[in-house]
């Protein structure tokens, strides 16, 4: 069933686009490993296509941890323009595939779910610029929002991500998320060791200093700063008061119009239901 979207598109793909290197084959890696794999990617895609034009595809290349950095953007390369080629041939150069690398070994598998979860957000634009603002007025130099449970950032500022930033970001999650297994309160709400007001400062030992604060009971920001910029706490904290505010209305406004939404189709539906009974006695 293709009618969802992205998210059915891409976990059909992801399972067919998997690479067949292994760690042992650094050495030899040839085009014909990934023939096979390329042929049902192009069935997938052209099927879904047609059953929803409006699809996008998020193909993962998974397994190149055993290939060398210039390698796998080779292999990258290489991909594309095999899977472009065989869209073109058949008719339907229009479809754009997202390719990323990905591996269990690092954290690329998170950051790539991460560009794909963000693609089905439409308040982004709108939190990426609550971010700028954000970080623009706190001295802060980073920062992602996260979704605690899966580790992946439904957003962050219009500066690059750096994969050992990001890899640090859910080191963190992870220890505070221990952590409040071991030492935090039971019963806490809907059984989570963490709440919206959970929090955490680490310092490292090259003057940078982590904060994490919670926004919502599934959000929270991590953000990076420098120790000088952590003197004004007070600061900080009042601006994530008012960021956290920000988004709390931006979601709001998302599930006002949700609502609005499903009243009026109800409302047709009656109509509808009504008109339809009213035509039948009629006959």
């Amino acid at each position: 069933d293709y009618k969802w979207g992205c998210v059915h598109a891409h976990v059909r793909t992801r399972t067919r686009t998997r690479t067949r290197t292994r760690t042992r084959t650094r050495t030899r890696t040839r085009t014909d490993d990934y023939v096979e794999a390329l042929s049902r990617l192009h069935l997938t895609v052209t099927r879904a296509y047609k059953v929803n034009p409006d699809i996008s595809f998020e193909v993962f290349i998974h397994k190149v941890d055993g290939l060398s950095d210039d390698h796998k953007i080779e292999k990258q390369r290489d991909i594309h323009k095999r899977t472009n080629t065989d869209l073109t041939d058949a008719g339907l150069e229009q479809i754009h595939l997202s390719l990323y690398l990905t591996s269990i070994y690092d954290h690329s598998i998170f950051e790539a779910f991460s560009k794909v979860v963000q693609k089905l957000i439409p308040q982004l634009p709108t939190l990426e610029n609550l971010l700028n603002i954000f970080i623009s007025n706190s001295g802060i130099e980073k920062a992602f929002l996260f979704d605690v449970g899966s580790k992946i950032y439904i957003a962050t500022d219009s500066s690059p991500v750096d994969m050992q930033t990001y890899e640090l970001c859910c080191d963190m999650i992870d220890v505070v998320i221990d952590i409040s297994c071991i030492y935090g309160m039971p019963n806490t709400e809907a059984g989570l060791p963490h709440d919206k007001d959970s929090m955490a400062i680490i310092h490292l030992n090259n003057t940078t200093v982590i904060y994490l604060k919670e926004v919502t009971k599934f959000l929270a920001m991590v953000c990076f700063l420098r120790k000088e910029s952590f003197a004004r706490k007070g600061l900080i904290d009042y601006n994530f008061h008012c960021f956290k505010k920000a988004i709390q209305e931006v979601f709001d406004v998302r599930v006002k119009v949700q609502q609005s939404r499903k009243l009026l189709n109800q409302r047709r539906w009656s109509k509808l239901t009504l008109t339809s009974g009213v035509c039948s006695s009629t006959h």
